[in-house]
């Protein structure tokens, strides 16, 4: 699951990350190749973040999901509305004119910074910037590693601050 990504001169491996609104890392899809965009096999990267929070016991019916406008497509939509999931991505200008009437709220897209910040985190881990160890499941437990630290770090947060 490791492809070249010109923009990065190197070879990557993508996963969508879900987070709360605070930015902690609830779940992630399944890894791809670095050479393919973030729309690439979405319908599964979504199924495998919804079963993952299924058998968290975490329920995505009703939930808001803030993307930016890379995910502006219409089988992410599909697939969001398909388990009740409310989308808010502002239109790609790329795409070509669709016939799906969303609206956007503004106010709420304004909190997408806590899950860019969550993006910094991760890439702030070496180990997962820099694939040393090329095998899937090493990867993998490295992220989940890296979600745990996060929510720690938030958690001793409020800690200090009571």
């Amino acid at each position: 699951m490791v492809g070249y990504q010109g923009r990065k001169k190197a070879k990557t491996t993508n996963a969508i990350y879900l987070t709360d609104r605070q930015g902690i890392p609830l779940a992630m899809s399944r890894p791809e190749a670095g050479n393919h965009n973030d729309m690439y096999n979405i319908e599964n990267s979504v199924e495998t973040i919804v079963k993952t929070l299924n058998e968290a016991g975490i329920s995505v019916d009703g939930l808001f999901l803030n993307a930016d406008a890379g995910f502006d497509g219409e089988r992410l939509r599909t697939v969001a509305f398909r388990y009740g999931i409310n989308v808010n991505i502002p239109k790609n200008e790329r795409n070509k004119a669709s016939d799906h009437f969303d609206i956007l709220d503004d106010q709420l897209y304004q909190e997408r910074y806590s899950i860019e910040r969550t993006n910094a985190w991760m890439d702030s881990y070496r180990s997962l910037l820099n694939r040393f160890d090329t095998t899937v499941s090493s990867w993998e437990g490295l992220n989940y590693l890296s979600f745990i630290v996060i929510g720690l770090r938030k958690i001793m947060k409020r800690k200090k601050s009571r």
